[in-house]
């Protein structure tokens, strides 16, 4: 009776320390397994939250980019408006340059007042006694090509003022001031409106835009 008790007091302990010890590898188990999700939750947190800061970063850039690419194409818009500016002003200053030599280019009186400085008596050394071909505006001759002596009356000149070797040539390419030719020199001084423009041109337009620069 006594060995029937051992014995079944044996197999209980046996029993009881099985399961004793399945439940502490159960609970070690448990324990290991949470904490690999635990660590495996840390590193899905931690991940998302470096992909959630990349893509702040990059949002970030880009929104940057685009500002700095807006602000560049703005500044970049404001400095062609301003050049086409200054240079739609420089040319229309250029043009009332034209209009003003033109305006006086063509009036009758200083063309024949050039003509005595060039061809007059009192012309200097440079150019007196020279054969010379003095061409200006066809409309200072009227419609039809006069005879030499026409052509000195219509400008109000007698043939006293002027010198000998001396020829008065409308030009259709003239409209005002007058184009000189030193027969044989083959020398051209280039006093028509077209050139006068373009000499004072040359001098005021660089200091006129000096001024819109704001240099001068």
């Amino acid at each position: 009776m006594t060995n029937v008790a051992n014995d079944s007091g044996g197999v209980q302990s046996l029993i009881d320390r099985i399961r004793d010890d399945g439940v502490q590898a159960a609970r070690a188990e448990a324990d290991l397994l949470l904490k690999n999700a635990r660590n495996q939750a840390s590193q899905i947190v931690d991940q998302a939250r470096q992909e959630a800061d990349a893509l702040r970063s990059a949002a970030a850039n880009e929104i940057e980019g685009h500002r700095t690419a807006a602000l560049d194409a703005l500044q970049l818009a404001a400095r062609d408006t301003v050049i086409e500016l200054k240079a739609r002003v420089a040319a229309r200053f250029e043009e009332f340059i034209k209009r003003l030599v033109v305006s006086a280019t063509h009036d009758e009186e200083l063309v024949r007042n050039l003509v005595l400085v060039l061809a007059g008596h009192t012309a200097s050394e440079f150019i007196q006694n020279k054969e010379m071909e003095i061409r200006i505006s066809r409309a200072l001759f009227g419609e039809e090509t006069l005879e030499e002596e026409g052509n000195r009356a219509l400008l109000a000149l007698s043939s006293d003022m002027l010198r000998e070797g001396v020829e008065l040539i409308p030009d259709d390419g003239i409209d005002g001031g007058a184009r000189v030719k030193l027969v044989d020199d083959q020398l051209e001084i280039d006093l028509s409106d077209q050139a006068i423009s373009r000499m004072i041109a040359q001098q005021m337009i660089p200091r006129f835009r000096d001024l819109l620069s704001g240099k001068q």
